[in-house]
Protein backbone atom coordinates (compact mmCIF):
# COMPACT_ATOMS: atom_id res chain seq x y z
CA UNK A 1 0.00 0.00 0.00
CA UNK A 2 2.86 2.42 0.80
CA UNK A 3 4.32 1.70 -2.63
CA UNK A 4 1.08 2.71 -4.32
CA UNK A 5 0.91 5.92 -2.30
CA UNK A 6 4.52 6.78 -3.18
CA UNK A 7 3.84 6.01 -6.83
CA UNK A 8 0.82 8.31 -6.87
CA UNK A 9 2.81 11.13 -5.26
CA UNK A 10 5.61 10.63 -7.79
CA UNK A 11 3.14 10.89 -10.68
CA UNK A 12 1.53 14.09 -9.47
CA UNK A 13 2.82 17.25 -11.10
CA UNK A 14 4.75 19.75 -9.03
CA UNK A 15 2.63 22.29 -7.15
CA UNK A 16 2.85 25.81 -8.57
CA UNK A 17 2.34 28.51 -5.96
CA UNK A 18 0.13 31.25 -7.48
CA UNK A 19 1.20 34.07 -5.12
CA UNK A 20 4.83 35.19 -5.18
CA UNK A 21 4.69 36.83 -1.74
CA UNK A 22 3.36 33.59 -0.27
CA UNK A 23 6.09 31.70 -2.16
CA UNK A 24 8.75 33.89 -0.51
CA UNK A 25 7.24 33.16 2.89
CA UNK A 26 7.20 29.40 2.19
CA UNK A 27 10.77 29.49 0.89
CA UNK A 28 11.92 31.17 4.13
CA UNK A 29 10.05 28.70 6.32
CA UNK A 30 11.31 25.66 4.42
CA UNK A 31 14.82 27.02 3.67
CA UNK A 32 14.24 26.49 -0.05
CA UNK A 33 14.80 28.46 -3.23
CA UNK A 34 12.11 29.81 -5.53
CA UNK A 35 11.94 28.74 -9.16
CA UNK A 36 10.08 31.43 -11.11
CA UNK A 37 9.05 30.57 -14.66
CA UNK A 38 7.58 33.00 -17.18
CA UNK A 39 5.51 31.21 -19.79
CA UNK A 40 2.93 31.65 -22.49
CA UNK A 41 1.02 28.42 -21.93
CA UNK A 42 -1.18 28.58 -25.02
CA UNK A 43 1.08 30.15 -27.63
CA UNK A 44 4.78 29.74 -26.74
CA UNK A 45 5.95 26.38 -28.10
CA UNK A 46 9.25 26.33 -26.12
CA UNK A 47 7.22 27.12 -22.97
CA UNK A 48 4.85 24.24 -23.63
CA UNK A 49 7.77 21.88 -24.28
CA UNK A 50 9.55 23.04 -21.13
CA UNK A 51 6.52 22.35 -18.96
CA UNK A 52 5.83 19.01 -20.61
CA UNK A 53 9.41 17.70 -20.79
CA UNK A 54 11.19 19.43 -17.90
CA UNK A 55 8.75 20.48 -15.20
CA UNK A 56 6.64 17.31 -15.49
CA UNK A 57 9.67 14.99 -15.50
CA UNK A 58 9.56 12.65 -12.49
CA UNK A 59 13.23 13.28 -11.64
CA UNK A 60 12.68 17.03 -11.71
CA UNK A 61 9.48 16.90 -9.68
CA UNK A 62 11.12 14.74 -7.00
CA UNK A 63 14.03 17.19 -6.74
CA UNK A 64 11.70 20.22 -6.81
CA UNK A 65 9.46 18.85 -4.06
CA UNK A 66 12.46 18.73 -1.72
CA UNK A 67 14.22 21.95 -2.75
CA UNK A 68 11.98 24.48 -4.48
CA UNK A 69 8.91 26.61 -4.20
CA UNK A 70 7.60 26.84 -7.76
CA UNK A 71 5.93 29.94 -9.22
CA UNK A 72 4.63 30.18 -12.79
CA UNK A 73 3.88 33.62 -14.20
CA UNK A 74 1.74 32.65 -17.18
CA UNK A 75 0.80 35.04 -19.97
CA UNK A 76 -1.69 33.16 -22.16
CA UNK A 77 -3.20 34.90 -25.17
CA UNK A 78 -6.55 33.14 -25.32
CA UNK A 79 -9.14 34.77 -23.08
CA UNK A 80 -10.41 31.40 -21.86
CA UNK A 81 -6.94 30.62 -20.45
CA UNK A 82 -6.34 33.86 -18.56
CA UNK A 83 -6.33 33.83 -14.80
CA UNK A 84 -8.28 35.95 -12.39
CA UNK A 85 -7.77 39.73 -12.44
CA UNK A 86 -5.68 39.38 -9.25
CA UNK A 87 -3.49 36.70 -10.83
CA UNK A 88 -2.98 38.80 -13.96
CA UNK A 89 -1.97 41.76 -11.81
CA UNK A 90 0.50 39.60 -9.79
CA UNK A 91 2.02 38.19 -12.99
CA UNK A 92 2.39 41.64 -14.51
CA UNK A 93 4.15 42.87 -11.35
CA UNK A 94 6.53 39.90 -11.55
CA UNK A 95 7.24 40.66 -15.21
CA UNK A 96 7.92 44.30 -14.40
CA UNK A 97 10.47 43.26 -11.79
CA UNK A 98 12.07 40.15 -13.32
CA UNK A 99 11.25 40.01 -17.04
CA UNK A 100 11.38 43.53 -18.48
CA UNK A 101 12.56 42.14 -21.83
CA UNK A 102 9.43 39.97 -22.15
CA UNK A 103 11.33 36.72 -22.76
CA UNK A 104 9.46 33.42 -22.97
CA UNK A 105 10.26 31.04 -21.49
CA UNK A 106 12.38 32.67 -18.83
CA UNK A 107 13.25 30.74 -15.69
CA UNK A 108 14.89 32.23 -12.62
CA UNK A 109 16.16 30.71 -9.42
CA UNK A 110 15.68 33.12 -6.52
CA UNK A 111 16.45 33.13 -2.85
CA UNK A 112 13.66 33.59 -0.30
CA UNK A 113 14.12 37.37 -0.46
CA UNK A 114 13.55 37.39 -4.22
CA UNK A 115 17.20 37.96 -5.20
CA UNK A 116 18.14 36.35 -8.52
CA UNK A 117 20.70 33.56 -8.18
CA UNK A 118 20.55 32.08 -11.71
CA UNK A 119 18.68 32.82 -14.95
CA UNK A 120 17.87 30.56 -17.90
CA UNK A 121 16.68 32.32 -21.07
CA UNK A 122 14.65 30.01 -23.26
CA UNK A 123 14.41 26.26 -22.88
CA UNK A 124 17.57 24.75 -21.37
CA UNK A 125 19.99 23.43 -23.99
CA UNK A 126 20.88 20.41 -21.86
CA UNK A 127 18.95 17.25 -21.03
CA UNK A 128 16.30 17.26 -18.33
CA UNK A 129 18.56 15.18 -16.07
CA UNK A 130 21.49 17.57 -16.52
CA UNK A 131 19.33 20.63 -15.90
CA UNK A 132 17.72 19.02 -12.86
CA UNK A 133 21.17 18.28 -11.45
CA UNK A 134 22.30 21.85 -12.13
CA UNK A 135 19.31 23.22 -10.22
CA UNK A 136 19.88 20.74 -7.38
CA UNK A 137 23.56 21.70 -7.14
CA UNK A 138 22.61 25.36 -6.79
CA UNK A 139 20.02 24.51 -4.15
CA UNK A 140 22.54 22.43 -2.20
CA UNK A 141 25.12 25.23 -2.35
CA UNK A 142 22.62 27.71 -0.90
CA UNK A 143 21.78 25.62 2.18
Amino acid sequence: MKFIALLLVALLPTHWEPDFEHAKKLAKEKNELILLNFSGSDWCVPCIVMHRDYFNDSGFTAMADDNLVMVNADFPRKKKNTGSPDQIKRNEALAERYNKEGLFPLTLLLNADGKVIKTWKGKPDVSVAQWTQEVKNICDAQK
